[in-house]
């Protein structure tokens, strides 16, 4: 049970690490840093793959583009952390099925990190499809909440009382901000609303929804492949930032809700941290110009509110669990 225990805890840990370097690498345009894939130029490291690095930086005219030794480290840092985690999961699943216990859960998050991998590989060969990317993010934070559950599983702990609609509400509401989020940031729209609280100077600015959320489609181009417009940007962001009112009433409801509750206060209390953390780095970005530590710090905040609100949900829908050795 400790080295299940362990490896759990670890697999946690990891994977916030490894959303936080997955945003870091995309962020600072480093994602093609290797543009194949697993290896690097079919190499193991860059280093081994800089003779190939190096005659593409020539044919770019420069590191200026998506290729350069110090992304290319960047990119395959990333992969070996990832896969790392992979191993670690495969491990946890393994002996879950060993042990007989929290099979389903086990073997779902080996399940999801092995599509994780596929979607890492087509983000790279499919050239950071927005699409692609922002299914990318959202495999890691499900991954993130399935071995944070099967954390809480390891112990045993007292019944609390069922907060179940707040919980679930909240869960639900920051899950489609994450991927909003996500959609923000695939499509370089981070910055497309540059004032704040207005947008452009306008509460209702000029925006084309209907090619911001058509998801086939290229990187910066529309379906029809022209140059996605600026008004696409705009509707991307605008309906971030909205969203993000009804993700923290609703977020804030389950805060509340738990700490009322004398078992669950500690808890609300922490995700009101996290809440209020989260919506302060999302005005900070915007108010700073999107610095790459705050934006990277952005993803991390999302993560953390997300994790709170998965333990929250954990303690509302398992009302009890037996002792165990």
């Amino acid at each position: 049970m400790r080295l299940q225990r362990t490896l759990v805890l670890a697999a946690a840990l990891l994977t916030f690490v490894v959303i936080v370097a997955g945003a870091y690498v995309r962020l600072s345009d480093a994602g093609l840093g290797c543009p194949d894939w697993p290896g690097c130029y079919g190499k193991l490291t860059p280093a081994q793959a800089s003779p190939e690095i190096a005659r593409t930086v020539a044919a770019q005219g420069g590191e200026h583009g998506p290729v350069s030794l110090a992304k290319a480290w960047k990119e395959m840092g990333h992969r070996y952390l990832a896969g790392i985690l992979g191993l670690l999961i495969l491990a946890i699943a393994l002996l879950a099925w060993w042990r007989r216990e929290s099979r389903l859960l086990a073997t779902l998050a080996l399940a999801v990190v092995v599509f994780q991998a596929t979607l890492g590989m087509w983000t790279v060969t499919l050239l950071l499809k927005p699409a692609i990317v922002t299914a990318h993010l959202l495999g890691g934070m499900t991954t993130l909440a399935l071995l944070v559950w099967l954390a809480l599983e390891q112990w045993p702990h007292a019944p609390s009382p069922s907060l179940r609609v707040p919980a679930a509400l909240g869960l639900a509401a920051v899950s489609v901000q994450i991927a909003l989020g996500g959609w923000v940031s695939a499509n370089y729209a981070a910055l497309a609303c540059p004032d704040l609280p207005l947008c452009l100077g306008q509460v209702l600015p000029p925006m084309d929804f209907a090619n911001a959320f058509h998801v086939r489609r290229e990187l910066g181009m529309t379906a029809e492949g022209e140059l996605l417009s600026r008004e696409a940007l705009t509707a991307i962001h605008w309906t971030h930032r909205v969203f993000a009112l009804v993700a923290v009433a609703a977020a804030g409801w389950a805060a509340w809700r738990a700490w009322r509750t004398t078992q669950l206060r500690a808890l609300g209390a922490a995700i009101a941290a996290a809440l209020a953390l989260q919506f302060s780095l999302g005005v900070a970005n915007v108010a700073a110009g999107l610095p790459l530590w705050l934006a990277a710090a952005h993803n991390a905040g999302a993560a953390l509110l997300l994790a709170s609100l998965v333990v929250l949900s954990y303690f509302s829908f398992r009302q009890s669990q037996p002792q165990r050795a």
